[in-house]
């Protein structure tokens, strides 16, 4: 089974002691060029640690670039109003030709309310409300008419082809997420080792909805520095069945951590 591989710009870390806030364009340029399959932004209104916009990070590395993906890795629906946040990504798919992968969650606990509360949303209710947003959110993406409200209901002019989404997150509830709306499932550092029984349960989910089993992205954990051996750690991961690993930074030095994903996807390429 053949495995993507994606990179996260440099707009945050989990570290707030170094915080990476480089260069987007350059670094979506880089891997483009390394040939890794996406890119993906993180998102939070207020973090632990300083954060871009998503949209605007994902809109820059789109103008960049020709080819690769550019993912919201992911999107807290639920701070958004479902009409902005569909409007948001239409044009993002509309500009970009159609390369947009939407990851959605419900956003890191260890981040706190203080976004939630900034944006005079209920924290304590942001699952409820993002699975309201997922029920309508394709229609409202490819122009369609969709109940934005009560009693209420809007087409987003002018549409556009609907992108993948991905639902984040390990909690059962949000794994029953991903198997009723998601085309994809991310997890965070997810062993390779409870990679099968994850995705046996992702199916049996799945199909209670009548659905096709989600395909499975992880947000790697930290790969040996040895390219031979992390180049059979991703081959690992391709045999258990995941789809895509997605690298996250290793610290502020994203130009060095992009290097030796280049190698890396060279390597996971020769096989």
């Amino acid at each position: 089974m053949t495995i993507e591989l994606g990179l996260i710009l440099p707009t945050s870390t989990p570290d707030p002691a170094t915080p990476v806030l480089g260069d987007v364009r350059a670094a979506a340029r880089r891997a483009e060029e390394a040939g890794v399959e996406s890119v993906w932004s993180t998102d939070h209104l207020i973090a632990s640690a300083p954060m871009l916009d998503s949209t605007v990070v994902l809109s820059t590395a789109a103008a960049v670039t020709e080819r690769v993906k550019i993912g919201y890795g992911v999107m807290l629906l639920a701070l958004r109003p479902v009409a902005w946040a569909a409007k948001q990504v239409s044009s993002l798919q509309y500009v970009s030709g159609d390369r947009v992968m939407l990851g959605v969650g419900t956003g890191n606990p260890a981040h706190g309310d203080v976004g939630w509360r900034a944006a005079g949303t209920s924290y304590a209710d942001r699952g409820r409300r993002t699975d309201e947003a997922l029920a309508v959110l394709p229609d409202l993406i490819a122009g369609r008419t969709a109940r934005v409200g009560e009693d209420f209901e809007a087409a987003i002019a002018p549409g556009a082809t609907v992108p993948p989404i991905l639902v984040a997150g390990d909690g059962a509830k949000a794994v029953e997420r991903a198997a009723r709306f998601g085309d994809g499932w991310v997890s965070i550092a997810l062993a390779v080792e409870d990679v099968p029984a994850r995705i046996a349960s992702l199916g049996e989910l799945a199909a209670r909805y009548d659905r096709a089993r989600p395909g499975v992205t992880i947000v790697a954990p930290q790969l040996d520095t040895d390219l031979t051996k992390a180049a059979a750690q991703v081959a690992a991961y391709a045999e258990a069945g995941v789809e895509r690993l997605i690298l996250a930074p290793t610290g502020s030095e994203w130009e060095r951590d992009y290097a030796w994903a280049a190698e890396l996807q060279a390597e996971v390429t020769r096989g």
